[in-house]
């Protein structure tokens, strides 16, 4: 049988610091291993646009939230 919960994850985006709330519905064997277990989840806030990735225990205990920065832009060859 398939574990499965639903928690709510409170905390601030790391670049405005604007209070933020989820709800997030977890499943998945990796659950069984009870306070071990740490999942992850990216979030956008609403009000800058920035990406956060939440660190969360199965209890919705968030351990860390960072910044997700997005990939590199490729370089633009030269007009010259």
């Amino acid at each position: 049988m398939m574990m499965e919960v639903t928690v709510t994850l409170d905390f601030a985006c790391c670049a405005c610091a604007g209070a933020l709330s989820v709800t997030v519905k977890c499943a998945g064997k990796g659950l069984t291993a009870g306070a071990r277990s740490v999942a992850a989840v990216t979030i956008a806030c609403p009000d800058c646009g920035s990406v956060n990735k939440v660190y969360f225990e199965p209890c919705g205990t968030v351990r860390d939230v960072t910044p997700v920065r997005g990939a590199r832009p490729l370089p633009e060859p030269s007009l010259n």
